[in-house]
């Protein structure tokens, strides 16, 4: 009965036991297999053994109560066939007809008592009844019985009377044949018209069998072949021979196999009758399936519970939920539930169909809810717009400063290079390149090796650039501080102190580096800004840390910029503070420009790395275009200005022409030119020359020639005649007597400048 209400697809029957020992125990297997099953009872009724004794108030009762739960539209009926007829009489009493499917026991399947009378109540019913066959020889023994020659059966003339409606002569009395008039004449005789057999006949014919065959083998191993019962059987004890009971195996009277399962029942063998109104107007109990050892065969096409529906009707208490939705339980029912729908980021539980729960992060659910989907990782392509135009940029800057490294190496020895301080600038130059090199570990895929290599080069690139112009205007300015107070040289101005001062300054960002990726190692890591993202990143991406990179650099930048704002009114003619201090500002401008476009765009991961490594690439170039453009310039546009002469001011060029054309005794045309030039309120420094050779030409060649500067040539006096108001000037505005001291300072700065 079960599997019948399993392939129905119900989940929410009720149950109308009899109130007998037969009712009882039935509703109990049920309610235990029902729950195994997940089959929830909505009503459970008893009927009153006798339905003699109760009212028809009593079955409408039972009714009424059924319709409490109209969802329930599945009933098992354990009853007789005397009480479940009153029940289908309630039913059209209460107008429900119609409206339930029964499930019948073995009770009332079949039975004419129930359908007669009551066929629009019964239609539809399924029920099973005990498959039995036909016992062979029984129905040629029955009818040549009669009472003459079945005289060991007590209860056969009573049978007799009532088969055939006659009193037997010389019978006892009884209740039933008092009221019999007709006497038997020894004529009747039972025959295959007159006579219906019990259909259940294999069952007592296997019960009668089972015991005998029991008793056999008990008597066997007890008694060793003794004729009749030996003393070991005298009395038989029960439970010896329920053990033997439980063993028989034989094939009975009918032809089918008889055995005991390990629960002691008797092989389930049973038909499943089907009432339905098999043309208009008629009705019949037709067999539309059967159960054979624990198998359920049932034949849904021949099933109809009403006319032209050949489909169950549903009884479940709540409709399965759509796709995504969860359910709530209403209290006290197990299968009563209302549905819900899971929130925008939540699928229903895989184990748990009252609970929703929430996608990690990375995530989302798919279109029903059921599953969470992963959100495809969000990184910067090599093939996109954004990473082809840094790469382009990028790729062009390594060119120029390629080429600058080879116009550079190519021009060595000339006095443009020296001048701009080779180490120094191949340093500059190294720095560059690497700063553009940068971009293509920025728009790689994000590994930890990767983040790594991003993590040390975008700040180191950054150092050596700004490592090296900090050591050039340092350079310059402590030459000409130092010039102010005294004639000694400064301390580490020579190229390898250069070097060393700059490669200990990107020390420190090594040594920053290394300090930050011991305490916070460098991972690739999934960085979920919103519910619907899943951006790939270095986990320095996702908050602030990257500016540890960059606050060393920020700070050579800062220092440089002052640097370069301080020295900004020494002669252009032999240093680079006027470019340097250009690079500076520039530099502060894009950075100032940088920082609130990388944190405004924390969700666009594309814009964001494109923006870091152009801003970079940006940087570079500014250097690149501030500090070697202008020596590009001379090297390969104007070579001729590539010589000593064009690296000097005007007036000392005017002071060295002069002195090679008097010789070594034309002091006087210096001592003139510096006093045309105080009279101007100019100071000299601001016209010496980047070349020591120059330098020792103009100044430290006129110390070594002691003997003549303090004499007169008449050639030099000839050619030389000073204007009207030289002389006034002269006295007024200079002392003579202090010019070469004055020159001998300024010789010595130029000389510390470019050693």
């Amino acid at each position: 009965m079960v599997d019948i209400i399993r392939k129905m697809n119900w989940s929410y029957v009720s149950i109308i036991y009899e109130e007998s020992n037969y009712g009882i125990k039935a509703f109990e297997e049920l309610e235990d297999l029902l729950a195994k099953y997940s089959i929830c009872i909505a009503v459970k009724e008893k009927l009153v053994k006798d339905s003699g004794v109760a009212r028809e108030s009593a079955y409408d009762s039972i009714v009424l109560k059924l319709l409490t739960k109209p969802r329930a539209r599945g009933c098992i009926v354990f009853g007789s066939d005397q009480e479940v007829a009153e029940l289908m009489k309630a039913v059209r009493r209460c107008n429900a007809t119609g409206y339930f499917s029964w499930i019948g026991s073995d009770g009332w399947s079949a039975r004419s008592l129930v359908s007669e009378g009551n066929e629009a109540e019964v239609e539809g019913t399924l029920s099973v009844q005990p498959q039995a066959r036909e016992v062979h020889g029984f129905h040629e023994y029955f009818l040549n019985l009669h009472v003459e020659n079945n005289t060991r059966n007590p209860w056969f003339v009573e049978f007799w009377e009532h088969h055939f409606n006659c009193r037997y002569a010389n019978s006892s009395k009884t209740p039933y044949n008092m009221k019999i008039l007709n006497m038997c004449n020894g004529t009747e005789k039972l025959t295959a018209n007159n006579t219906v057999f019990e259909d259940q006949l294999q069952f007592v014919s296997d019960a009668v069998l089972a015991f005998a065959y029991a008793i056999r083998d008990m008597h066997q191993d007890h008694c060793h072949g003794f004729s009749g019962l030996c003393d070991a059987m005298k009395p038989t004890n029960g439970t010896e021979l329920l053990k033997y009971l439980r063993k028989v195996d034989f094939r009975g009277l009918s032809g089918d196999r008889f055995h005991f399962d390990e629960n002691g029942d008797a092989p389930a063998r049973y038909n499943i009758k089907h009432f339905k109104q098999v043309s208009e107007g008629k009705y019949a109990w037709i067999t539309v399936g059967q159960y054979l050892e624990g198998e359920l065969q049932l034949n849904m096409s021949a099933i109809q519970f009403k006319v032209g529906q050949p489909t169950p009707p549903e009884s479940v208490c709540s409709l399965p939920c759509l796709r995504g939705q969860a359910k709530k339980y209403v209290e006290g029912e197990s299968c009563c539930w209302h549905c819900f729908n899971c929130t925008q980021y939540q699928i229903r539980h895989k184990d748990d169909p009252t609970q929703c729960t929430k996608c990690p992060l990375g995530t989302i659910p798919d279109l029903h809810h059921e599953y969470c989907q992963e959100i495809p990782e969000e990184y910067l392509q090599p093939d996109s717009g954004w990473a082809i135009g840094a790469m382009a940029f990028s790729s062009t800057g390594i060119f120029i400063t390629i080429f600058i490294f080879g116009v550079f190496m190519k021009h060595n020895e000339t006095p443009i290079v020296r001048a701009s301080g080779r180490e120094l600038s191949y340093v500059l130059l190294s720095g560059i390149l690497m700063c553009y090199s940068v971009t293509y570990a920025l728009i790689l895929k994000p590994t930890d090796i990767v983040c790594a290599i991003q993590r040390f080069s975008a700040g180191f690139c950054f150092t050596v650039v700004y490592a090296a112009l900090l050591t050039k205007t340092n350079r310059i300015s402590r030459i000409f501080n130092a010039g102010k107070h005294s004639a000694k040289r400064p301390n580490f101005i020579s190229p390898r102190s250069q070097l060393v001062i700059c490669f200990g300054l990107v020390g420190v960002q090594v040594l920053i580096n290394g300090i930050w990726m011991l305490i916070s190692p460098p991972r690739a890591i999934h960085h979920y800004p919103t519910r619907e993202d899943n951006l790939l990143v270095c986990s320095s991406y996702i908050d602030a840390s990257y500016m540890i990179a960059f606050t060393y650099p920020i700070f050579l930048i800062v220092v440089c910029t002052v640097y370069a704002v301080l020295t900004r009114k020494i002669p252009e003619a032999f240093n680079e503070s006027k470019h340097i201090g250009f690079t500076m500002y520039t530099t502060c401008v894009i950075w100032l420009a940088f920082v609130p476009l990388y944190f405004g765009t924390a969700n666009h991961v594309a814009l964001r790395i494109t923006s870091m490594a152009v801003t970079i690439s940006l940087s570079a170039s500014v250097t690149v275009a501030c500090l070697f453009s202008p020596k590009l310039y001379i090297i390969l546009i104007r070579p001729e200005r590539n010589i000593r002469q064009s690296m000097m001011p005007m007036r000392y060029s005017a002071i060295n022409k002069s002195s090679t054309n008097t010789g070594s005794g034309s002091m006087m045309a210096a001592v003139m030119v510096t006093a045309a030039t105080c009279d101007q309120k100019q100071n000299v420094q601001k016209h010496v020359s980047p070349i020591e050779p120059v330098v020792d030409d103009i100044f430290y060649k006129q110390a070594k020639t002691k003997d003549t500067s303090t004499q007169t040539s008449p050639n030099t006096e000839k050619r030389f005649v000073p204007p009207p108001d030289a002389t006034p000037k002269i006295n007024n505005n200079y002392n003579i007597g202090n010019g070469p001291a004055n020159i001998s300072q300024e010789a010595a700065k130029l000389k510390e400048l470019t050693s």
